[in-house]
């Protein structure tokens, strides 16, 4: 089989054909054109040292291209291997100088379209599996009010003959899992706005004090017997209103979901704090209780598909200020915010 030779053999082996023709040449016409053998044979051999050395001359500059040659293809064998080529390297012939050079700039090229490939590859599989934690806790969420309003729902209609009161109670769990259902829904579409930036800010002044006041109320439906202690007085705040009242609800919420005892807001000259004596939140979640859909291993620290402490980080950064939590495993948590 044909085997393409090396730059060098190439080289030699044309140069070699044709010094040998040349030489042959050259001796025949010295012989001819010289009586004198003792000055021909001199001269021929002359000419046979220096056809060798102009020979050896060359292959050494055909040896040096060549190993030019073989670092140049190296590069390009392994382009996307390598991950810098020498810069120092030196060249013996400007041309291959000028190929080095512009393969250094090929490879930052290909290096840096592979880092973005890598990282947009990187956020594409985060968003993914945020994607399916999203849907993974919607149907968590959502099959519990759904299951008890079939569930009620059903018994209604197979017995019409239950008794009024029980009736009513029925109506009543039912009209709970749809507000528990509206308010989750509401709760992703204003995830929603927040991940594509149309949420916006408007801002009045009003008593964070009555807006604490009105939380509670609400939250009184639907946990009777608990206890929420307000403590502090009026403070007139500039700051988007119905979007603190999601702050304080989800916080407030939280410390009730998770606790036993009475709930106290205080409300400071420059803090609004929340504290409760509850479970508490472990080292390990600290840091991570405000991130989107995260999902403790041993609770959910928010109770609509790992929103809810996102989003209210989220809206107290559109308000300039940030959520900080002190909280030690068994004996509670304070959540507190400047505003």
């Amino acid at each position: 089989m044909f085997t393409r030779p090396h730059f060098t053999e190439y080289i030699i082996a044309r140069l070699v054909t044709i010094a040998v023709f040349l030489f042959i040449l050259f001796s025949i016409f010295l012989i001819i054109l010289s009586s004198n053998t003792q000055i021909a044979l001199p001269a021929i051999v002359l000419l046979a040292l220096a056809f060798v050395i102009f020979i050896f001359a060359v292959y050494r500059g055909a040896k040096r291209m060549q190993k030019e040659l073989n670092i140049i293809n190296k590069y390009l064998k392994n382009l996307n291997e390598i991950d810098k080529i020498e810069y120092n390297t030196r060249f013996f012939t400007r041309e291959f100088e000028d190929i080095n050079q512009n393969l250094i700039k090929v490879l930052k090229s290909a290096k840096k379209r592979e880092d973005i490939k890598q990282r947009y590859n990187a956020k594409l599989k985060l968003k993914n599996r945020q994607r399916a934690d999203m849907l993974s806790a919607i149907a968590h969420e959502f099959r519990n009010p759904i299951a008890s309003i079939m569930g009620y729902s059903q018994t209604l209609q197979d017995d019409p003959d239950i008794p009024k009161p029980l009736q009513e109670k029925f109506l009543g769990k039912i009209y709970n899992n749809g507000n528990k259902i509206e308010s989750l829904l509401s709760r992703l579409i204003l995830w929603n706005k927040f991940e594509s930036g149309e949420a916006t800010l408007h801002k009045s002044s009003f008593d964070i004090y009555t807006l604490v006041q009105d939380v509670k109320l609400a939250l009184g439906e639907s946990y009777k017997n608990r206890e929420i202690r307000i403590e502090g007085t009026s403070r007139i705040i500039d700051a988007d209103r119905t979007l603190m009242e999601i702050v304080l609800k989800n916080l407030i919420e939280n410390a009730l979901k998770y606790s036993k005892d009475e709930v106290i807001v205080q409300i400071g000259p420059e803090t609004i704090s929340v504290i409760d004596k509850g479970v508490g939140i472990s080292k390990k979640d600290l840091d991570k209780v405000t991130k989107k859909f995260y999902r403790s291993g041993t609770h959910s620290w928010d109770n609509s598909m790992g929103l809810g402490l996102s989003i209210v980080k989220t809206i107290l950064t559109l308000h300039k200020s940030k959520l900080e939590i002190q909280s030690k495993e068994g004996e509670g948590s304070t959540f507190s915010f400047k505003i």
